[in-house]
């Protein structure tokens, strides 16, 4: 059996896989939460699907068994099982909770269960005793029971699509979330292929009844539409979860990154409290947390060191060169480096309430004192020029 031949069945099945792998932890911490719970069902179907209707996992599950033709209904009841957590998952995006939801989907549920029942019981009741691995569906198209079994998973899947893609029809002009409206299409497209396979498969099907040998339909046409299917529809339910996350990790990543020039000036000072460390894979948000609080409780120390003369000279020495925000950035850092250069040295604390005033107007702006402080060249030379003028004109 050719190996490039399972290329198409691994790709996606990866894909699948590791999403749920990523998932997992999210389903360990919040498994009492609904959309967590049913979008980790769905991922583990539509990985199972694949994984069993990959042909090399057919023969090793046939001879495993010793049953011939068992990965039938094990594929059938997954793809079952997809079909109606897809379903429910779509009402409960739709509707508000009510009695009202809980009862279609509790319907949606027991509708399904009693197909797979069914498909269980077909494949008992059917004699299928030559294994296939490609052509099933139209091999026994025409055997008692196995006719009913192929029927039967068809009809459910179409009729899944068929529902979906009403109600995501209708949906869609109200969904206003970007991501929620990117999933709502992909989940269109998934189903579109859900339907494309299923017509493939009938008209097989019925060419067989017909006499007629259009095999290909079913073992060359239809599975593509399949494989898109399973991961079209694991991603839009996907998207609309996982982009919000990654829209907030890269917003946060930004921000630490910005602010870790301010971090490595300041942080030679020492907390008031030994603060928790936390490694790099600790979740992005509580490092952020813990940089800008690290970053405050220095700024805290040092607020009676501020100069404040020298932060209004530096902030109107820098505006004619940069706009409103860059310039009280540029102070600040300025401000910064020579409170910690004062505070090194023993100085006595800067009096009055100009010094109270500049330290908050710093500890108000971090961002804009960090991104000043990547241009360390720019700001020591403002600085260096601020002192000397200042040294001159004491002299004088």
């Amino acid at each position: 059996m050719d190996p490039r031949f399972h290329i198409p069945y691994a790709v996606p099945t990866a894909l699948l896989a590791t999403a749920l792998v990523v998932k997992l932890p999210t389903f360990v911490r919040a498994w009492r939460d609904p959309d967590v719970r049913a979008t980790t069902l769905l991922l583990t179907w539509a990985t199972a699907v694949l994984v069993v209707i990959t042909p090399v996992n057919i023969e090793r599950l046939n001879d495993l068994t010793g049953v011939p033709n068992i990965a039938s209904p094990w594929a059938y009841s997954f793809l079952t099982a997809f079909c109606a957590t897809g379903l429910t998952m779509i009402i409960r995006w739709r509707e508000e909770p009510s009695e009202r939801r809980r009862r279609r989907m509790r319907r949606i549920y027991w509708a399904y269960a009693g197909v797979v029942v069914a498909l269980w019981g077909t494949f008992l009741l059917a004699d299928a005793p030559e294994p296939r691995i490609y052509d099933l569906d139209t091999y026994y198209a025409d055997t008692p029971w196995m006719r009913e079994h192929i029927l039967l998973y068809l009809t459910a899947h179409m009729v899944s699509c068929l529902v979906a893609a009403s109600m995501l029809w209708k949906w869609f002009p109200e969904v206003e979330n970007r991501w929620l409206k990117s999933g709502v299409v992909l989940l269109q497209l998934g189903f579109a292929s859900g339907l494309l396979f299923d017509a493939a498969k009938l008209t097989a099907v019925g060419a067989r009844w017909s006499g007629t040998d259009w095999d290909a339909l079913s073992t060359t046409a239809a599975p593509p539409f399949a494989l898109m299917e399973a991961a079209l529809v694991a991603l839009g339910f996907l998207v609309p979860q996982v982009g919000p996350f990654l829209q907030r990790w890269v917003r946060d990543q930004r921000e630490h990154r910005r602010l870790r020039p301010l971090w490595r000036a300041v942080h030679v000072l020492g907390a008031s409290a030994a603060p928790a460390r936390l490694g790099f894979w600790a979740p992005l948000d509580l490092r952020l947390m813990q940089r800008r609080q690290r970053i405050h409780d220095a700024l805290r120390l040092l607020n009676p060191y501020v100069d404040h003369v020298l932060y209004q000279r530096a902030y109107e020495a820098a505006l004619p060169a940069d706009d409103e925000a860059r310039a009280r950035g540029v102070a600040g850092a300025v401000a910064v480096l020579a409170a910690l250069d004062a505070r090194r040295a023993g100085a006595p604390p800067a009096a009055g309430a100009g010094s109270a005033q500049a330290g908050a107007q710093v500890t108000g702006d971090i961002e804009s004192v960090s991104r000043a402080l990547r241009r360390p060249r720019t700001v020591g030379a403002l600085r260096r020029r601020l002192t000397s003028t200042e040294s001159t004109i004491t002299h004088a």
